[in-house]
């Protein structure tokens, strides 16, 4: 089944399962350029066309560069890449942010940018505002399409909406476990049209049938950075036990529908309301699941599947109260 797109902005279409390029930045295993570009021409060919990467990735730009010189001129425009600019909070001027804005575009080896995802540490250093002034002014030259951010809790998206600056994405944790943008995120982006696109979905491959009916794991056996990150979002969530439950039930709903817990566990944010696309992770070179998770379309999780999630995730601790509103995990 090939891959939905929605359509972010007039001229800026994706696919609904986005490539995430994080695990190429050190933390997930050694990567070898020669062999992930081969793969990621594997990916495109299947029909995962959309790649989520960052500044601070590792090699990630650099490599969306040499694969975009590995395709035609139809095969690019198939194509989108996502990127980020997370600068260490400081002055923004102009300067300052065309010279990141200009290394992207260099290592991307494109004209211009499909879209910034903008991410800043510190509330408390207000020049995330004038950044957002000259990524703006770039956007009008024509070297970025469209602006997003990445983990912008609701009151600073307001701020930034109330500013006229016209948004088409925020980049949040979403998970069966992290349910937190439900509470005033979600809301909100339904007004003013700003789609969310979502990551630690899988929560880094603990939502799998790997862990189910398997003992805690200690600290040693958390071999990447996503697995040493969700590890803790389970501890505060409820604790192993509480996610046996959890994985149980979704192993229920996973064979009823002739599926897997991981597929189940994309569907079930996918169908959440201003939800555009789920990133899974890709460890180019190391393993893969784009066939398997090609076949998460092919699921329509029903009221009794929901209510058997609730049954679990009603037992567990508000991840808002405990931690705050999306991504004040980072600050």
């Amino acid at each position: 089944m090939p891959i939905p797109k929605i359509e972010l902005a007039d001229d800026l279409s994706i696919r609904r399962i986005l490539n995430g390029m994080w695990q190429v930045s050190g933390g997930h295993g050694q990567i070898d350029s020669k062999s992930a570009v081969l793969e990621m021409l594997e990916y495109h060919k299947d029909g995962f066309t959309t790649w989520d990467l960052a500044d601070i990735y590792g090699p990630a730009e650099s490599y969306i560069g040499k694969f975009r010189k590995q395709l035609s001129r139809e095969d690019l425009k198939q194509s989108q890449s996502l990127t980020k600019f997370v600068p260490n909070p400081g002055p923004m001027s102009k300067s300052i942010v065309e010279y990141y804005i200009d290394q992207s575009l260099h290592k991307m080896n494109t004209d211009s940018l499909d879209l910034i995802q903008f991410h800043w540490w510190d509330y408390n250093n207000p020049s995330y505002l004038e950044a957002l002034v000259n990524l703006s002014n770039l956007q009008a030259e024509g070297k970025i399409k469209h602006l997003g951010l990445t983990n912008f809790d609701t009151k600073r998206i307001k701020i930034i909406s109330e500013r006229g600056f016209k948004l088409i994405s925020n980049q949040v944790q979403y998970s069966i476990l992290d349910q937190r943008p439900e509470k005033l995120m979600i809301p909100f982006c339904q007004k003013h049209e700003i789609h969310l696109l979502t990551y630690g979905t899988l929560l880094g491959g603990f939502l799998s049938e790997k862990y189910l009916n398997q003992p805690e794991p200690h600290r040693a056996d958390l071999t990447t950075s996503s697995l040493q990150k969700y590890y803790n979002m389970i501890s505060v969530w409820g604790g192993w036990g509480l996610f046996q439950e959890l994985l149980q039930v979704l192993s229920k709903i996973a064979k009823k529908h002739d599926s897997s817990i991981a597929n189940v566990s994309t569907k079930f944010i996918l169908d959440k309301p201003v939800v555009a696309g789920v990133i899974i992770g890709t460890r180019l070179g190391i393993s893969e699941h784009r066939h398997e998770n090609a076949h998460v379309f092919d699921i329509h999780l029903e009221s009794e599947d929901l209510t058997m999630i609730r049954s679990v995730t009603s037992k567990s601790n508000d991840l808002f109260n405990a931690i705050g509103d999306c991504g004040d995990e980072y600050r």
